[in-house]
């Protein structure tokens, strides 16, 4: 693979530049910036470090990638940008490094879409295989979990979680947690139903689905507390390792779910 280089990107000495990377015309790589093999990095891109791409992730046009943080708190500590593999970042996308107040890292993992003007704020952690629809709006240490899908015009307040499987719908304002698999719309967001076809569509099995949404009457339909709740769903555990996530999202939740 041969590395192609636009004679008007400005790229610094200490970038690292893998094989068959392609920086398009008037691109800026900064300093302590490392992109990994076969990444194309479209025109009018500004990279800044300390950030790492890993390979074959495609970067489009106008979007700033590691830069660090607005927020007020941040006075130029060494913080970091990690972004895995195959993820593609379209139009217009901001992404800041993390703060020394929490990971001092942002995270983005492998085979995500992240569409036109999305942002990602410092500290947050993308996992694998989402889809970040244009202009969703990510605060700072928000956690979005493999597979889960945020429609357009998404705003996830701080501190927020999406689970595994997950899905908002169009302008939803997140303030709480979402659980894995849930499908919430409407701000402030509430509750709607399981993400059934999403399911269907990677795989799930007819009888993992029909368990998936006897976790959600547990959760949303029969007043529990969380507690009985997730003692409920522990009995429905036993009959597939598919309720897991499920637990997972009551355990860890600090902010509460979107109920």
């Amino acid at each position: 693979m041969q590395t192609s280089i636009h004679p008007t990107a400005i790229v610094d000495d200490s970038a690292i530049i893998g094989a068959g990377v392609k920086v398009g015309p008037y691109s800026v790589i900064g300093p302590d910036v490392e992109i990994g093999d076969g990444c194309e990095i479209a025109s009018h891109v500004v990279l800044s470090g300390p950030t790492t791409l890993g390979k074959n992730n495609r970067i489009y046009q106008f979007s700033t990638v590691g830069q660090d943080t607005p927020d007020k708190k941040y006075q130029g500590e060494h913080t970091t940008l990690v972004i895995g593999d195959n993820n593609v970042i379209r139009e217009g996308v901001t992404i800041h490094r993390g703060t020394v107040q929490d990971r001092g890292e942002t995270s983005i993992g492998n085979d995500n879409l992240i569409m036109a003007y999305a942002h990602i704020g410092h500290d947050s952690v993308i996992g694998n295989h989402t889809i970040l629809v244009n202009n969703v709006a990510l605060a700072g240490h928000v956690f979005v979990r493999d597979w889960a899908i945020l429609s357009g015009y998404t705003l996830v307040h701080q501190y927020c979680t999406i689970g595994e499987h997950a899905f908002t719908g169009m302008g939803a304002g997140i303030g709480k947690d979402v659980p894995a698999y849930v499908m919430v719309a409407g701000n402030p967001a509430e509750a709607k139903t399981v993400n059934a076809e999403g399911l269907r569509r990677r795989g799930f099995s007819r009888e993992d689905i029909s368990l998936i949404n006897k976790a959600y009457k547990i959760v949303y339909r029969r007043g529990l507390t969380a507690d009985e709740a997730l003692e409920s769903l522990a009995q429905l555990r036993q009959e597939s390792a598919v309720i897991q996530p499920w637990i997972d999202s009551l355990q860890s939740s600090t902010r509460g779910i979107v109920r």
